[in-house]
Protein backbone atom coordinates (compact mmCIF):
# COMPACT_ATOMS: atom_id res chain seq x y z
CA UNK A 1 0.00 0.00 0.00
CA UNK A 2 0.97 3.96 -0.37
CA UNK A 3 -0.67 6.72 0.88
CA UNK A 4 -0.14 10.09 -0.38
CA UNK A 5 -1.24 12.86 2.08
CA UNK A 6 -2.99 16.50 1.39
CA UNK A 7 -3.93 18.74 3.50
CA UNK A 8 -6.05 21.80 2.31
CA UNK A 9 -8.41 24.46 2.93
CA UNK A 10 -11.73 24.30 1.00
CA UNK A 11 -11.09 26.95 -1.22
CA UNK A 12 -7.94 25.54 -2.71
CA UNK A 13 -10.01 22.24 -3.33
CA UNK A 14 -10.59 22.17 -7.08
CA UNK A 15 -6.36 22.28 -7.04
CA UNK A 16 -6.28 19.82 -4.60
CA UNK A 17 -8.67 17.59 -6.68
CA UNK A 18 -6.80 18.03 -9.74
CA UNK A 19 -3.45 16.75 -8.12
CA UNK A 20 -5.39 13.67 -6.44
CA UNK A 21 -6.65 12.96 -9.71
CA UNK A 22 -3.00 13.21 -11.59
CA UNK A 23 -2.73 9.91 -8.91
CA UNK A 24 -5.35 7.70 -9.48
CA UNK A 25 -4.81 4.53 -11.25
CA UNK A 26 -8.04 3.04 -10.73
CA UNK A 27 -11.38 4.16 -11.85
CA UNK A 28 -13.03 2.66 -8.75
CA UNK A 29 -12.25 5.21 -5.83
CA UNK A 30 -13.90 4.46 -2.54
CA UNK A 31 -14.65 7.42 -0.15
CA UNK A 32 -14.62 7.59 3.83
CA UNK A 33 -14.99 10.00 6.22
CA UNK A 34 -17.50 10.84 8.62
CA UNK A 35 -20.92 12.50 7.77
CA UNK A 36 -20.35 15.80 6.29
CA UNK A 37 -16.75 15.64 6.27
CA UNK A 38 -16.88 16.95 2.70
CA UNK A 39 -17.14 13.30 0.48
CA UNK A 40 -19.66 14.89 -1.97
CA UNK A 41 -18.02 18.15 -2.62
CA UNK A 42 -15.04 16.42 -3.42
CA UNK A 43 -16.50 14.19 -5.29
CA UNK A 44 -17.68 17.46 -7.56
CA UNK A 45 -14.05 18.74 -7.63
CA UNK A 46 -12.86 15.95 -9.05
CA UNK A 47 -15.99 15.89 -12.21
CA UNK A 48 -14.47 19.79 -12.15
CA UNK A 49 -10.83 18.06 -12.69
CA UNK A 50 -12.22 15.30 -14.86
CA UNK A 51 -14.21 18.39 -17.14
CA UNK A 52 -17.47 17.11 -16.20
CA UNK A 53 -19.95 20.06 -16.85
CA UNK A 54 -22.12 17.85 -14.34
CA UNK A 55 -22.49 18.66 -10.53
CA UNK A 56 -22.57 16.03 -8.06
CA UNK A 57 -24.86 15.36 -5.68
CA UNK A 58 -25.62 13.14 -3.02
CA UNK A 59 -27.46 9.87 -4.47
CA UNK A 60 -28.43 9.22 -0.41
CA UNK A 61 -31.99 8.58 -1.86
CA UNK A 62 -31.28 7.94 -5.56
CA UNK A 63 -28.53 5.52 -4.40
CA UNK A 64 -26.60 6.61 -7.23
CA UNK A 65 -26.00 9.68 -9.82
CA UNK A 66 -24.46 9.32 -13.07
CA UNK A 67 -22.73 12.21 -14.45
CA UNK A 68 -20.80 12.53 -17.67
CA UNK A 69 -17.42 13.46 -18.52
CA UNK A 70 -15.35 13.46 -21.94
CA UNK A 71 -15.61 10.19 -23.34
CA UNK A 72 -16.60 8.51 -20.00
CA UNK A 73 -19.27 8.09 -17.02
CA UNK A 74 -18.77 8.52 -13.51
CA UNK A 75 -21.34 6.47 -11.56
CA UNK A 76 -21.70 8.07 -7.68
CA UNK A 77 -22.87 5.30 -5.10
CA UNK A 78 -23.81 6.87 -1.62
CA UNK A 79 -24.17 3.24 0.27
CA UNK A 80 -25.24 4.78 3.08
CA UNK A 81 -29.10 3.39 3.42
CA UNK A 82 -28.00 -0.08 1.78
CA UNK A 83 -28.49 -2.02 4.64
CA UNK A 84 -27.78 -5.65 3.55
CA UNK A 85 -25.51 -6.71 0.34
CA UNK A 86 -28.86 -8.29 -1.45
CA UNK A 87 -30.28 -4.86 -1.41
CA UNK A 88 -27.76 -3.62 -3.35
CA UNK A 89 -27.87 -7.14 -6.08
CA UNK A 90 -31.75 -5.46 -6.23
CA UNK A 91 -30.76 -2.24 -7.58
CA UNK A 92 -28.32 -4.49 -10.27
CA UNK A 93 -24.99 -3.13 -8.54
CA UNK A 94 -22.91 -5.83 -10.84
CA UNK A 95 -24.16 -4.40 -13.85
CA UNK A 96 -21.91 -1.27 -12.66
CA UNK A 97 -19.17 -2.88 -11.32
CA UNK A 98 -18.70 -5.13 -14.41
CA UNK A 99 -18.03 -1.91 -16.74
CA UNK A 100 -15.29 0.20 -17.31
CA UNK A 101 -16.73 3.27 -16.51
CA UNK A 102 -15.78 5.36 -12.80
CA UNK A 103 -17.19 4.12 -9.70
CA UNK A 104 -16.89 6.55 -6.68
CA UNK A 105 -18.48 5.00 -4.16
CA UNK A 106 -19.15 6.50 -0.45
CA UNK A 107 -20.39 4.19 2.59
CA UNK A 108 -18.57 1.44 0.87
CA UNK A 109 -18.22 -0.48 3.91
CA UNK A 110 -21.99 -1.25 3.73
CA UNK A 111 -20.88 -3.94 0.11
CA UNK A 112 -17.54 -4.77 1.49
CA UNK A 113 -17.55 -8.13 -0.29
CA UNK A 114 -18.62 -6.70 -3.24
CA UNK A 115 -15.71 -3.77 -3.91
CA UNK A 116 -13.51 -4.85 -6.59
CA UNK A 117 -10.13 -5.81 -5.47
CA UNK A 118 -8.50 -3.05 -7.54
CA UNK A 119 -9.93 0.27 -6.08
CA UNK A 120 -8.13 2.94 -4.59
CA UNK A 121 -9.24 4.54 -1.49
CA UNK A 122 -9.87 8.18 -0.01
CA UNK A 123 -10.29 9.54 3.64
CA UNK A 124 -11.66 12.29 4.00
CA UNK A 125 -11.01 14.25 7.74
CA UNK A 126 -12.90 18.02 8.80
CA UNK A 127 -9.82 19.66 10.46
CA UNK A 128 -12.03 22.98 11.26
CA UNK A 129 -11.90 26.26 9.74
CA UNK A 130 -12.65 25.06 6.63
CA UNK A 131 -10.04 22.63 6.61
CA UNK A 132 -9.54 19.18 5.37
CA UNK A 133 -7.25 15.81 5.26
CA UNK A 134 -7.29 14.10 3.13
CA UNK A 135 -5.53 10.54 2.88
CA UNK A 136 -5.45 8.37 -0.51
CA UNK A 137 -4.67 4.57 -0.44
CA UNK A 138 -2.76 3.27 -3.28
CA UNK A 139 -2.94 -0.84 -3.38
CA UNK A 140 -0.24 -0.96 -4.74
CA UNK A 141 -0.40 -5.01 -5.08
CA UNK A 142 -2.71 -4.91 -8.10
CA UNK A 143 0.03 -2.21 -10.16
CA UNK A 144 3.13 -2.58 -12.15
CA UNK A 145 6.29 -1.69 -10.47
CA UNK A 146 6.26 1.32 -12.74
CA UNK A 147 2.92 2.72 -12.50
CA UNK A 148 2.70 2.56 -8.48
CA UNK A 149 6.11 4.20 -7.82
Amino acid sequence: MKTIEFTYHLKDIEATAASVLEHLVSKTILFNGSMGAGKTTFINALLNAMQSDDTATSPTFSIVNEYNIPNDKVYHFDFYRIESIDEAYNFGIEDYLNNNHWLFMEWPERIEDLIPENHQAITITDLEDNKRSLKLTINTKHLTKNIAM
